[in-house]
């Protein structure tokens, strides 16, 4: 549970004189076979084949024989013939894709038109990985006290978080980058025989998908970018405005939701209530933890890990509400949800740390976390790339994505995302040519396409499989919270669940 939480936590940019040729795979890994075979799991899901493929540990210097294994599945038309490929990501970044096709099944009009690929990126999930040696800063200390002693604490786990992921991640680390990546990305289209594919990418994945349309404008057909990441600046500019998203988010959807249903979650009859049951509730655990029957202590800084990870989905409403009544008064405690693999957490630092540079040191850091704390109660010290303030970082620089020599590109983004907010997309979407931004109106969820959403899917269907670009940008309205105990099965919390299901 303490590794999910981090993982989940944090749910994303610089001019290069380096410039990646097209043909960015040798004869000898673009020639090879994918053997593909039924994934192994769970009865129920036959139509998932998995396959594996090598690629370069280092694609500027491809030729010294160190390799990596990457993990990929896929789905096929039931008719063995598809109109158009899609690779897909999750986004993290860092989250393993594997499961990702199975959640279109229910989408048949792409499904039955696509083949679906998804696949592990470099560092995680079934592809070979990276670690930070299960070292986890995020929850150890709380980074709402500002007191000198705790600060020491706060940014010395910044500091000690940066040489765990590097030294325990040895060499593969420095080559966990965008870059490397989205040249796998294209390596797999070539071992596939494809002259152009297509990217559905949410989160982190919309990040990957600017850069893979930036790197290889020429071999991507459609671009979907779903909660978008600011993907035109850098990584430490885009997890600083996850607070504002998260602050949002709790207080216009979450809060009054929990307040609506006081019958059954007894937090309190109206927002302001349920937020100052939060803060008792935190205050109180400051003072004495409580222990879940897996042994996982539940501490004020866990409590906000716990409400921030609900917030990405209406389906998630309910459990975290629950569990939450469950802390404000501790009586029987539910399930601890299952763990996930720190390859997650170690891809995801290499990652933010090996793309973009930091600016600013351990001072800036306390003063702009001290801002942060006042504005945003949640998770407002959050500071996700402060560890990268210590990273020796490779020598990568990132070409800007700009859209230029691309068809198009549609953007679909929530006005509340709490992980990457509107603000952020738009700015992105100003400064990438060729885009359409497809709001959704009345809506939060991080994850938007294929949770049951008709004037989306809609609209990202017959871009994706009937090459209809919109004229212009457009809205569609939100789906509603659901009541306890209904469902619209967001795609990235069905995803993880069905990773769950396979034991992956």
């Amino acid at each position: 549970m303490r590794r999910q939480l981090a993982a989940l936590a944090a749910a994303t940019m610089v001019t290069t004189l380096f410039v990646v040729p097209q043909a960015s795979a040798s004869t000898t890994f673009a020639n090879q076979e994918i053997a593909w075979e039924r994934c192994s799991g769970a009865p129920g899901f036959e139509r998932l084949q998995c396959g594996w493929f090598t690629a370069p540990m280092d694609w500027n210097n491809a030729d010294n024989g160190k390799t990596i294994t990457i993990a990929i599945s896929r789905t096929v038309p039931l008719n063995g013939k598809a109109k158009t490929t899609v690779f897909t990501n999750p986004g993290g970044p860092g989250g393993a894709g594997r499961t990702l096709p199975l959640v279109y099944l229910n989408r048949p009009k792409l499904s039955e038109n696509a083949e679906i690929y998804g696949i592990d990126v470099r560092g995680t999930g079934g592809s070979d990985n990276v670690t930070c040696g299960n070292y986890q800063h995020r929850l150890a200390t709380d980074w709402r006290d500002r007191s000198k002693p705790n600060l020491d604490l706060t940014y010395g786990g910044m500091e000690l978080q940066a040489k765990f992921c590097q030294t325990k991640s040895g060499e593969l680390g420095r080559y966990i980058t965008t870059e490397q990546t989205v040249r796998d990305l294209d390596l797999l289209r070539q071992v596939l025989g494809r002259k152009k594919v297509s990217w559905l990418g949410y989160s982190g994945g919309s990040w990957m998908g600017a850069y893979y349309a930036t790197y290889f404008p020429k071999t991507l057909d459609k671009i979907v970018l779903d909660s978008n990441t600011e993907f035109t600046e850098s990584w430490q500019e885009v997890f600083d405005n996850l607070p504002a998203g998260a602050e949002l988010r709790f207080r216009v959807d979450f809060l009054p939701w929990v307040a609506k249903y006081d019958t059954v979650f007894h937090l309190g009859k109206t927002a302001e209530e349920v937020r100052q049951t939060y803060e008792t509730t935190r205050a109180r655990l400051a003072e004495q933890p409580v222990t879940l029957p897996d042994g996982t202590v539940v501490t004020p800084v866990l409590l906000d890990a716990l409400i921030f990870t609900g917030l990405y989905s209406k389906d998630s409403f309910e459990g975290t509400a629950r569990l939450f009544a469950q802390l404000a008064q501790p009586v029987s405690l539910a399930q601890a949800p299952k763990q996930y693999p720190d390859a997650l957490m170690g891809t995801q630092m290499s990652i933010l740390c090996n793309d973009t540079p930091f600016r600013g040191d351990r001072k800036s850091l306390e003063r702009e976390g001290n801002k942060s704390v006042k504005r945003y109660s949640l998770v407002g010290g959050y500071q996700v790339t402060g560890p990268c303030a210590w990273w020796d970082r490779p020598n990568v620089n990132l070409k800007r994505p700009n859209g230029k020599g691309m068809d198009s590109a549609l953007m679909v983004q929530s006005v509340r995302d709490p992980a990457t907010p509107l603000a952020g997309a738009q700015r992105a979407h100003a400064k990438f040519a060729n885009s359409r931004l497809l709001t959704v109106r009345d809506e939060g969820d991080h994850g938007i396409y294929g949770f049951g959403n008709d004037c989306v899917g809609d609209v990202v269907e017959s871009y994706l499989v009937d090459g209809v670009v919109p004229k212009k940008d457009l809205s569609c309205p939100g789906v509603p919270l659901p009541a306890p105990g209904e469902s619209t099965g967001n795609p990235l919390t069905e995803a993880q669940r069905l990773a769950a299901q396979l034991g992956w």
